[in-house]
Order: C-alpha cells, then sequence, then structure tokens
C-alpha cells in the first residue's frame, strides 16, 4: 500500500459589513494565502465558503473552509 496522505481542515472567519466588502473578502482572501505559505500546504483539496446571517436573513459574515495536504 502506499503512503497515507492525511487532510487537514481549517476555518476562518470575517464579518461583512455594507460597503465594505470588497475590502474584507480581499482581506479574507491574504489571510488564507499567508496560512498556505506559512503552513507550507503542499495541495489544497478543497475551498468552501458560506454565509451567516443575522434574524432579518441579512449576510452578516463569511466563513471559509479549506481542506489541504501539508
Amino acid at each position: 500500500m502506499g503512503e497515507k496522505k492525511g487532510w487537514q481542515v481549517k476555518t476562518f472567519t470575517t464579518e461583512l459589513r455594507v460597503f465594505q466588502t470588497m475590502k474584507e473578502l480581499d482581506t479574507l482572501d491574504n489571510r488564507v494565502n499567508q496560512f498556505i505559505v506559512e503552513n507550507k500546504v503542499k495541495k489544497v483539496v478543497s475551498v468552501s465558503d458560506t454565509t451567516t446571517t443575522d434574524r432579518s436573513g441579512s449576510t452578516i459574515g463569511l466563513i471559509r473552509v479549506l481542506t489541504y495536504e501539508i
């Protein structure tokens, strides 16, 4: 049998504010990219985004999940 590879998962979150979304998404992208470099991630298996909402249904945040091999 070949070498077993383990996948790991890292979750990142950010608050989304009206008229600031592009800046917040850029910041989130930079945090994820910095994590990949600093942790010498060899392979990204998946990246998934989902939103969080308040009671009115308005989007107030974003959760990004990164699955990777080191």
